[in-house]
């Protein structure tokens, strides 16, 4: 994935970057990385190995396979365990409790798909903290001085 766009702040190493928003939001691979200002403008934050000051013009990139593995976290785990929550309630829950056996799997399916959403709302932080999880502003295209 890579974005044009303009530095409007700089937080230590890290730089906050206006793109211009495509038509929607479901074509964009990176439209859960960036927060939405309304209109045409989002913010990613992004690493600023270039230097960048506020004001430039930069070209942000995101490496595709970090994309596929946040990709993965973000939907195929929680997807998973719904399917995996599902069976084990259905072959194991509805037995031991004696509940009707779709009941059940309702019940073991989201009842993992929830918790693995908590598990991960824990474990944010360290995934946040990894740089190679981050959009990266490898040019500065033009300056505004």
């Amino acid at each position: 994935m890579e974005e044009t766009g303009v530095v409007r702040e700089i937080k230590g190493p890290r730089a906050l970057v206006a793109v211009q928003r495509q038509n929607s939001c479901e074509s964009c691979p990176g439209g859960s990385l960036c927060s939405s200002l309304g209109g045409n403008e989002g913010r990613i934050e992004a690493l600023n190995n270039a230097h960048a000051r506020v004001g430039d013009t930069v070209r942000v990139v995101l490496k595709p396979y970090t994309y596929l593995k946040a990709t993965l976290l973000v939907y195929g785990i929680p997807s998973l365990l719904l399917i995996v929550g599902a069976v084990i309630g259905k072959e194991y829950l509805a037995p031991l409790l004696g509940m009707d056996p779709d009941g059940a799997s309702a019940v073991g399916g989201f009842g993992l798909f929830v918790l693995c959403f908590l598990l991960m709302k824990l474990f944010v932080r360290r995934f946040e903290a990894k740089q190679e999880y981050m959009p990266v502003i490898e040019e500065i295209l033009s300056t505004e001085r």
